[in-house]
């Protein structure tokens, strides 16, 4: 329970107070669970609003209402990362990444991520809604877990680099165990192309990552998640069109 504590004061901006500072590598393993915890309540959230407004506004009051609870924690990192591709050497690329101002390719970046998501859950019935956010968030941040265990980190320090280095192959593969065991129950058998997705979503992030910048670091593995959250919605618009969900 002291891992999940931690894991959801360090991923959210949820007030919770613990007794000690968590140890935040044995915590990284609880990053799926916190992240279905979150899609859960975003997608309840969902099923309530499209009963009341049109499902456009209910997608954008839900999507927000996800960045505000993580205070565009894994945004912010996508934008940082968008960012420092403009920078002609990987020494330039990881200096403009500590830089927290954001330019024009981190807020396009940003911004077309979340329009990407309102577009794709207002396309779903209440039922697929809460079934995606849920695989959307658990997955995101299970391909975030798996990339800092299997890609090499940054030379210099940073939290995700420490991290990378420090995470052992058992906490690793719980996470991705629990990731894609919450989700094939949220999903059923749409959890197989969704895996695969955020899979390739994720190996293609961290090579561009190994060549431009030398590694991964904390704002790589942010846009790992976001790139993972983005390809699982998309896949379930496509899905929820033509299959019905497991339990429905």
């Amino acid at each position: 329970m002291r891992g999940l504590l931690g894991a959801a004061q360090f991923l959210t901006r949820i007030p919770i107070r613990l007794k000690a500072a968590p140890d935040l590598t044995a915590s990284v393993s609880w990053f799926p669970v916190v992240g279905a915890l979150l899609g859960a309540l975003l997608g309840g959230v969902a099923a309530g609003l499209f009963e009341l407004v049109p499902g456009s506004v209910a997608a954008a009051v839900v999507v927000l209402l996800g960045v505000a609870i993580t205070g565009a924690f894994h945004e912010d990192g996508l934008a940082d990362t968008a960012d420092a591709m403009g920078g002609w050497t990987p020494e330039r690329r990881r200096e403009i990444l500590k830089d927290s101002r954001h330019g024009s390719y981190g807020v396009a970046a940003m911004c077309g991520t979340i329009v990407l998501r309102i577009v794709c859950v207002a396309s779903l019935a209440p039922a697929a809604a809460f079934g995606g956010l849920v695989g959307a968030h658990c997955l995101g941040r299970g391909a975030a877990v798996a990339t800092m265990a299997l890609a090499p980190p940054v030379p210099t320090e940073g939290l995700g680099a420490d991290y990378s280095r420090s995470l052992s192959p058992g906490r690793a593969a719980a996470g991705v165990l629990a990731a894609l065991t919450i989700g094939a129950v949220a999903v059923g058998w749409w959890v197989a192309p969704l895996a695969g997705a955020v899979a390739v979503g994720a190996l293609l992030v961290s090579v561009i990552a190994v060549r431009a910048f030398g590694g991964v670091s904390g704002d790589i593995l942010g846009a790992v998640e976001q790139v993972g959250e983005c390809l699982v919605l998309v896949i379930v618009s496509g899905l929820a069109m033509h299959h019905a969900l497991w339990w429905t």
